[in-house]
């Protein structure tokens, strides 16, 4: 895939991902516990901790959103919200370890908090490459006599 295919589909996965993120958030913010399967009956302190954290997680989906509509799009936002989506992951298998299984949509999230990473990495270095290799308006004056 050349780069401006590169482009597109970082372009695409990262709006998807923000998108995905604004979705679930505010569907977390808005039912609190309720939104997490076998959780109903927590009580307060619970229904509050998952209020904030899909707050948390509506305006990570929007960081997403803005990287991906700025052009070129920046490898090192891409590196740094893919970063925190696998630490994500890793904290699932940590209570993976401690706790057990969880839910089985649990664990479906945790195989795509491991696995899309490295796919957005891959994909930022790829561009950042393609873009570095494409002449910018202003060195193309500079060759010009």
């Amino acid at each position: 895939m050349e780069g401006r295919g590169m482009a597109g589909l970082l372009k695409w996965l990262a709006l998807a991902m923000g998108a995905a993120c604004v979705a679930i958030g505010a569907f977390h913010f808005a039912l609190g516990i309720d939104s997490v399967p076998g959780e109903g009956a927590a009580g307060a302190t619970v229904d509050s901790r998952e209020r904030f954290y899909g707050a948390v997680f509506l305006g990570y989906g929007l960081a997403w959103i803005r990287t991906a509509r700025r052009s070129p799009i920046p490898a090192t936002a891409v590196r740094w919200l893919a970063g925190i989506f696998l630490l994500g992951g890793l904290g699932r298998l940590l209570s993976l370890a401690v706790h057990g299984p969880p839910q089985g949509f649990q664990l479906a999230l945790t195989a795509l908090e491991l696995a899309l990473p490295p796919l957005y990495f891959w994909l930022a270095a790829a561009d950042e490459r393609a873009a570095a290799a494409r002449p910018s308006p202003r060195r193309a004056e500079r060759v010009l006599p």
